[in-house]
């Protein structure tokens, strides 16, 4: 079947569904598959839950006119996408980065819905399947897109922008994660520099952080015509300081040129995120939002999914920030974590995932600087951190084997840093 047969049929659904134990009537169910499962085998059932249609790749499972069969079900999902991209005629805004691309797509999505009807990235669906998902759940009402995307190997952003198309595009940082798929710190650069390419090949416009280096030395090997800076330097375009950080952050921010600085409380922690405030910043006065709007957006956000989320238990303040983990972002909650005024200081580290060679240095620079910021009680868990025990903290190869560590913790302001695999929610229950 062509696209544009799928894509009329999909004007008639306009809803995808992927899994048939939740099928949303009358959707167009894609029979995708795994490495330990076969969608078409479940086309059957899909039908039966209430979809429209199901749309295979093997001709076996072909019972009739609602069977749609193609020669590749994740193909011809992305390529419905990008069909159904071309005809959005809207602004659409590519988040991608190591660390804060989520909770930069979120920030900027409580700043531009004070505006607009604001469609964002759900969760974390921003790979090549949930890049496509988000792009079909855009509707004709919607005013403006956040797509978040995410890359674990060489040439998947170059992927997803040609897919989703940005129109603006912003990258949050770029650090040391996946350098399995990356291979090195360059790797890293050189994959999250492809929305930059984007961007050039398609008079995109940019959102850069002025002060970090690294973005402004990828964005100048560029040529992009249109770049909007925002940092805490006075050459860019949106300046902001940091006011407080114990432990919600208040920041100042004001354009260039203005004379007195907007002060804004916000609900969330980590000195980090300050800059992926500046963004959204950035972003709502480009779009033509004022300062009300803009202020009344970041007071609104809330961290939700462990991210830099601040949790107030009965015995425990806990800093849950365990959705993910890599080098750069332990090292920041580190920093974070020694600035902030509480009696009694508790960090607990999970393992970095994805770290390929780099991982037994990666984790012992770790240790290091844990170790040297000298907080109350030091708690590594994981088999990379056991590898290097000392008597210099406490060492657990499970989280399992970490419970009978923190049960008895109190009175304490307690950091849960780890990649998602880790499992840290089984921890902060005991908290």
């Amino acid at each position: 079947m062509h696209i544009e047969e799928l894509y009329t049929i999909y004007k008639q659904y306009p809803s995808i569904s992927t899994d048939t134990r939740n099928i949303i009537k009358d959707s167009i169910f894609f029979a995708l598959k795994g490495a330990n499962f076969n969608g078409n085998y479940f086309a059957d059932q899909a039908l039966a839950n209430g979809a429209a249609y199901v749309v295979i790749d093997e001709v076996a499972f072909k019972k009739g006119d609602q069977y749609i069969l193609v020669d590749d079900v994740l193909t011809a999902l992305q390529d419905l996408a990008q069909y159904h991209r071309k005809q959005l005629q809207i602004p659409v805004i590519g988040i991608t980065g190591t660390n804060g691309k989520t909770t930069s797509k979120e920030l900027l999505y409580a700043v531009l819905s004070q505006h607009f009807k604001t469609f964002a990235t759900k969760g974390n669906l921003n790979n090549h399947i949930g890049v496509p998902l988000s792009l079909l759940a855009i509707d004709r009402s919607y005013e403006i897109a956040i797509i978040e995307m995410g890359a674990n190997h060489f040439g998947e952003i170059a992927f997803l922008s040609n897919i989703s198309q940005p129109t603006h595009g912003l990258i949050t940082n770029v650090g040391k994660a996946h350098l399995e798929g990356f291979g090195s710190f360059e790797g890293v650069k050189k994959t999250k520099g492809e929305l930059y390419d984007y961007l050039q090949d398609h008079n995109g416009i940019l959102f850069l952080q002025g002060d970090n280096n690294h973005l402004v030395e990828m964005a100048a090997q560029r040529s992009i015509d249109t770049v909007i800076r925002y940092g805490f330097s006075d050459f860019n375009d949106v300046i902001g300081k940091l006011i407080i950080a114990n432990p919600y952050l208040s920041i100042a921010w004001q354009q260039k040129g203005q004379q007195l600085p907007y002060e804004v409380p916000t609900n969330l922690t980590g000195s980090y995120n300050t800059e992926n405030f500046l963004a959204a910043i950035a972003v709502g006065l480009h779009f033509g939002l004022n300062a009300e709007e803009i202020n009344n957006g970041i007071i609104s956000y809330v961290p939700q999914n462990n991210r830099s989320q601040i949790t107030k238990t009965e015995r425990n303040t806990v800093v849950a920030d365990f959705y993910n983990a890599n080098a750069s972002s332990m090292a920041a909650a580190l920093d974070n974590m020694e600035v902030l005024t509480a009696n009694n200081k508790v960090v607990i580290l999970g393992d970095m995932f994805e770290m390929g060679e780099e991982a037994y240095e990666e984790h012992k620079n770790i240790i290091q600087k844990a170790v040297k910021l000298g907080f109350n009680k030091l708690i590594f868990v994981g088999k990379e951190f056991y590898k290097q025990k000392s008597d210099k903290a406490e060492f657990y190869k499970t989280t399992e084997e970490a419970k009978a560590a923190v049960i008895d913790l109190s009175d304490s302001f307690v950091l849960l840093k780890a990649s998602r695999g880790m499992a840290f929610e089984n921890l902060i229950a005991l908290l």
